[in-house]
């Protein structure tokens, strides 16, 4: 009898086994639950993918999939999945998440925007009164105002951009899901690019071909194998590699494990001596903060100098080094790149950076650079200039040489497996009369300035005048510099819908609130490895829907049905309906690919989730190793097919803040400038440990960092003696654009002259709805600055700011962050 792929078994019983299930009703479970456990315990041995839970519910989050333990419908407790090789101690929060005391219950409406309608009082958005309505009055408000926008002022009126990073599933990805009603409504205001990497994708399209920050990378067993020399530039991969934006695989953190382990000689450049970076045992640079460009060029001066560059490399896979190498020489300004002028900048010793650039040069070198360093002005040099020199070291596309923009980032380098992918449901297409999109880092600017002008990426984006903003899995209070700037700017539009689980500032600052499930509230399904895609995980729902909330698929198909397109919006399908036909999906690449799995019916009620194989030869795979065997055949996607040291694109544009060559630009903020006189202190700002981003920042974890209660700054004991600071202080960080108090650690390991606070600290203002007021659990960017990178890329410039700090004084002010609005119950 011919075999399939069950590894042996029939294909006459595997139809029978598959079709008898899905006779039997087996997608809406309405069958003998005797007969389907019979049924599967015969079939699941088959499916060789297939790992089965051990004791709880399977589902997953950004920081790991687990089992979850229900005992009489309650959550109690977390196991992590058996192949999780460094389970996140994140996952833990799972009950607290559920049962958090700061859910939001009932769907509510700002007082002064129900009695008097839309544009009421906007000033009051924070310290309003909230009435309580039924579900039925909340979606008719909602949908009667997007009816009115579309009539009266067309698409560009609504901002559906809902930034964030929404909770996991390829269904209830709300994101989705509100472009795709609004899609089917008659369009909205959408967004480009992220606050992640902003700069660096721009700058990389033109310079490789690609957003580069996003692509996979040469592979870590080919690392582990290869590589001499890691550097570590501006990054922190033991913190970043503990969650994904779908579900973390964690072989990027077993990487560097065996790096550890190899003995690998590792580099850190940073202004802090990361813990991850102790683990590794690596030699520790620190460099004044915003001047990693000035550093890369001392480098390159001295590969250029001592002639330790590859000339072949360079003429064969590259154009413009010849504009590059005047530019170090001087010829075109003056002034000489060498490791003296670098040193006057970075802080660094002309020896070190010398020393470095051999070093570099002698052996096979892999860079894996941090997005930190573009998030700043004039953030797309350090990228561009990242790849200048590991051009001129000649390693791109070897084993173990070249560079790297996401080791630190969703475990990249995890070798890619071979099996299915899911798909999520689609947004649909944007209709003919939508606006085009925005910098997603120019909303304020955007709400404030309505008719403005700005030049990105050789065109023109001209602001509309937004009415609405609707955010959906995005927290901007906490995403967006200078918080202060944003409150002004968020009273612009006539109506504000949060949908969200939690009472966030963001919430606190709407018209209208919309209770939704977290992810253990209902049905998903999503991938596990970001790059790898080496799992697939159902998320099934562990507890029932607590209060009034709603998962974010029924919100929209009611809003839909509201609107007159819900059949459109449905396709006919109900949650389960939809995860079955994404299965079904997968489960036919799977099969083209060698694996078998079973029906969807079979699956889901096996409580067991995918591990797809790897094949060898992607354990080995070199990025750009392609381009390098034949340029011509396998050109980048660059005008010339090359990499671009010189970019005569980017020249062509005019822009001042970035030319068409890389180089040294001065920031408006750093060390060196006159605003250092009186904010003599350059801020740091990195991902916290123990949360993601915002998220869990209402949970007990911050018990393990706050410090004073609040969210933690690190200094160098040599600035906190000058202002009589000890640990456990309570400090008031503060600049010209808002001020914070933070509980002081006092360490060697950062750089003096730097501080460190790290992001995600829910923003918690003394006085609610006043600009410029001390917020009291530590918001870092109420100090950061809001300006674009350059007008190339318009991104993000959140890890950079000027400040100053001092102790508090007088009795500590209440932090109610994480409480519920006044009034609200």
């Amino acid at each position: 009898m011919k075999k399939n792929l069950t590894s042996g078994w029939s294909r006459r019983r595997f139809l029978q086994a598959g079709s008898g299930l899905l006779a039997a009703g087996a997608l809406h479970f309405g069958y003998s639950k005797t007969a389907l456990a019979k049924a599967i315990s015969q079939a699941l041995p088959q499916f060789t993918a297939l790992r089965p839970a051990q004791k709880g519910i399977l589902t997953a989050a950004h920081w790991g999939a687990f089992e979850a333990i229900v005992e009489e419908g309650r959550m109690t407790g977390v196991q992590p999945v058996s192949d999780d090789p460094a389970p996140n101690e994140l996952i833990t929060m799972a009950p607290w998440q559920v049962y958090a005391p700061n859910r939001i219950k009932t769907p509510m409406v700002r007082k002064s925007w129900l009695e008097n309608g839309p544009g009421s009082h906007p000033e009051r958005r924070g310290c309003d009164e909230w009435v309580a309505v039924s579900w039925d009055k909340a979606i008719a408000l909602v949908s009667a105002e997007i009816q009115r926008l579309q009539q009266n002022y067309g698409p560009s009126a609504i901002y559906a951009g809902s930034y964030g990073w929404k909770s996991t599933g390829m269904l209830h990805n709300c994101r989705a899901l509100l472009h795709r009603l609004m899609n089917l409504s008659g369009g909205f205001l959408s967004y480009s690019g992220d606050y992640s990497t902003g700069a660096a994708q721009v700058i990389m399209s033109h310079v490789v071909g690609s957003m580069e920050v996003y692509e996979q990378q040469t592979s870590w067993p080919n690392v582990l194998e290869h590589s001499e020399l890691v550097i570590l530039w501006g990054c922190n991969p033991q913190t970043t590699l503990k969650n994904s934006w779908n579900v973390p695989d964690h072989v990027g953190l077993e990487g560097f494990a065996r790096l550890a382990d190899k003995g690998v000689r590792v580099i850190t450049i940073d202004p802090i001596h990361q813990p991850g970076a102790k683990q590794l045992n690596a030699q520790w640079i620190a460099p004044h903060a915003y001047t990693d460009s000035a550093m890369m060029l001392g480098i390159a001066h001295t590969l250029l100098s001592e002639q330790l560059y590859d000339a072949a490399f360079l003429q064969r896979y590259t154009v413009g080094f010849d504009r590059f190498r005047a530019s170090l020489l001087g010829e075109d300004d003056g002034v000489v790149k060498n490791a003296e002028w670098a040193s006057g900048i970075c802080g660094i010793g002309a020896d070190t950076l010398r020393q470095l650039a051999r070093e570099m040069a002698q052996k096979r070198t892999m860079i894996m650079a941090g997005w930190g360093i573009q998030r700043q002005q004039h953030g797309e040099q350090p990228h561009w200039l990242l790849v200048t020199l590991a051009a001129m070291l000649g390693q791109i596309g070897l084993p173990g040489g070249g560079f790297g923009f996401s080791y630190h980032y969703s475990s990249g380098g995890s070798p890619t497996a071979r099996g299915g992918i899911i798909a999520g449901i689609s947004a649909g297409d944007a209709p003919k009369n939508a606006p085009a999109p925005i910098p997603v880092a120019r909303i304020a600017d955007c709400l404030a300035n309505p008719g403005k002008t700005i030049p990105f990426n050789g065109r023109q984006v001209t602001y509309p005048d937004v009415k609405m903003v609707y955010v959906a899995g995005g927290n901007p209070f906490h995403h967006h510099q200078d918080t202060n700037n944003l409150l002004q700017a968020w009273r612009r539009p006539e109506t504000i819908v949060v949908q969200e689980p939690y009472w966030t500032a963001t919430a606190k600052h709407a018209d209208i609130v919309l209770p939704c499930t977290t992810s253990y509230e209902r049905n998903d399904l999503e991938l596990g490895g970001d790059y790898s895609q080496l799992y697939v995980f159902p998320m099934r729902q562990c507890v029932a829907p607590q209060h009034q909330a709603r998962n974010d698929f029924d919100i929209f198909r009611a809003i839909a049905a509201r609107l007159g397109v819900e059949q459109a919006f449905t396709e006919g399908r109900d949650e389960m309906l939809w995860l079955k036909a994404m299965y079904d999906n997968m489960k036919g690449q799977a099969r083209t690919a060698g694996v078998a799995l079973p029906p969807f019916a079979m699956f889901w009620q096996s409580n067991s989730y995918i591990r797809f194989p790897i094949p060898e030869a992607n354990k080995q795979w070199v990025r750009f190793a392609d381009f390098r065997a034949d340029p011509l055949l396998n050109p980048l996607g660059t005008p010339s097919g090359k990499i671009e040291i010189f970019s005569q694109r980017i020249a062509a544009m005019q822009y001042p803040d970035c030319p068409g060559l890389p180089g040294w630009l001065v920031p408006q903020e750093w060390h060196g400038s006159e605003l250092a006189e009186r904010w003599p202190l350059s801020l740091n700002t990195a991902h916290p440990a123990l949360r993601l981003h915002s998220q869990l920042d209402n949970t007990p974890l911050r018990e393990k960092h706050a410090v004073a209660n609040r969210e933690e700054i690190l200094i160098n004991p040599q600035d906190a003696a000058r202002r009589e600071i000890r640990s456990g202080d309570l400090v008031r960080a503060f600049n010209a654009r808002g001020q914070i108090l933070v509980g002081a650690v006092v360490t060697a390991d950062i750089r003096p002259g730097v501080v460190r606070i790290s992001e995600g600290a829910w923003y918690d203002p003394a006085e609610p709805a006043q600009p410029g007021t001390l917020c009291r659990n530590g918001n870092v960017n109420c100090l950061t600055v809001d300006i674009g990178t350059s007008m190339l890329a318009q991104g993000n410039c959140g890890h950079m700011a000027q400040l100053e700090i001092e102790k508090y004084q007088g009795d500590a002010p209440p932090n109610t962050a994480h409480a519920m609005p006044p009034g609200v119950v």
